[in-house]
């Protein structure tokens, strides 16, 4: 029996609408697996919310920085064993990352017409372009002037560079390479207290810059 060619253009056009409402994977057999978490108590809603914001921690450091002393960190200490000279390096390497993530939490950058992102430093009078190729209007450029709470990102971002530091197995051995049972203790919480700490106040006071080896603003 011969089918006419619309009627078979129908059969085809039929099976595609009923393969396209058919999904690729049901939600529901792709989720099964994952038990639902149910936070019933205000401790349980708290713990996950920090471990939430710590989590996000490694955004709210340049990354540049970071990555210059993961790198660095192992050459610098001779992957952890540490002479007089690799000490000095390795000391230096932690204070100039460390300077680098303080000073650059007052950077901060905007895109012009032409979709160019220009950075600078905010500023008691306002934003300072570092290159000098353009000058934001007076009332634009007070949006940017330095306030109070950019100094608390800029302590909470050094301390978060230090719990870094105290991950870093390298730079602890360096420094420590034989430590007591107190002192292993203590290298052991205090990067936990710190990120815990600087969670609470990323979250309580959370940050509107972007600055230089920060992630951008969609604006």
């Amino acid at each position: 029996m011969e089918i006419k060619v619309d009627e078979e253009a129908g059969i085809i056009g039929a099976r595609r609408i009923k393969e396209e409402t058919v999904p690729l994977l049901d939600d529901r057999n792709r989720n099964r697996d994952f038990p639902d978490i149910e936070r019933n108590t205000m401790m349980q809603k708290a713990i996950g919310k920090t471990f939430q914001t710590t989590a996000n921690l490694a955004n709210l450091l340049p990354t540049g920085t970071v990555l210059a002393f993961q790198i660095l960190s192992p050459i610098c200490t001779n992957v952890g064993q540490c002479d007089l000279a690799s000490r000095v390096m390795t000391a230096l390497l932690v204070s100039i990352c460390g300077f680098s993530c303080f000073i650059l939490s007052f950077t901060d950058s905007y895109k012009d017409l032409n979709g160019n992102v220009c950075y600078g430093f905010a500023t008691i009078h306002g934003f300072w372009i570092i290159d000098g190729s353009a000058t934001l209007p007076q009332e634009r450029s007070k949006s940017y002037k330095l306030r109070f709470i950019d100094f608390v990102h800029a302590i909470m971002s050094f301390l978060v560079f230090g719990a870094v530091v105290l991950f870093d197995q390298n730079a602890v051995k360096c420094f420590f390479p034989e430590p007591s049972a107190e002192v292993a203790e203590l290298l052991t919480t205090l990067p936990v207290a710190v990120g815990v700490f600087c969670s609470m106040v990323f979250a309580t006071f959370p940050t509107t810059r972007h600055g230089i080896g920060f992630p951008l603003s969609a604006k």
